[in-house]
């Protein structure tokens, strides 16, 4: 059996491996989230939803207010349970930082006891003036 080569190492669309590994609900917001430049794919911006990836490619993308950073094991073949997703990639996200460290400028607007409730009118025009609303007479 002369001649055989071994198979060419398996690739998947972009947006397929983003829903398999259910980063995003759907293949259409997959395609969007895409589309919006919101993925580098081996430190290079990609528009294209239909870029194929494969072993060894890492991803990064800003998703649920954090900086993911994937490394490609196997692109996957379905959609399947939780477990099997988080087999197909290696998580090479930085920790994230504790709600208070994020922003100044969100400490200082959000800033609200727990059990607080709604901001009232005045806590609300106070906020508007400090972040340079109209001001009212």
């Amino acid at each position: 059996m002369a001649g055989l080569v071994e198979p060419a190492a398996r690739k998947e669309r972009l947006d397929k491996f983003l829903f398999f590994a259910r980063a995003i609900k759907s293949r259409t917001l997959a395609q969007k989230y895409i589309e919006s430049g919101a993925v580098r794919v081996n430190a290079e911006r990609t528009i294209r939803s239909d870029l194929k990836v494969g072993a060894g490619d890492v991803l990064t993308m800003a998703l649920h207010e954090r900086i993911l950073v994937w490394r490609i094991i196997d692109p996957g073949t379905r959609r399947g349970p939780a477990s099997e997703a988080q087999t197909l990639y290696e998580d090479l996200s930085p920790p994230t930082l504790p709600r208070a460290e994020r922003s100044p400028y969100e400490a200082a607007i959000a800033q609200r006891d727990d059990g607080a409730g709604r901001p009232t009118k005045k806590e609300r025009r106070d906020t508007d003036r400090f972040r340079g609303g109209d001001d009212e007479p």
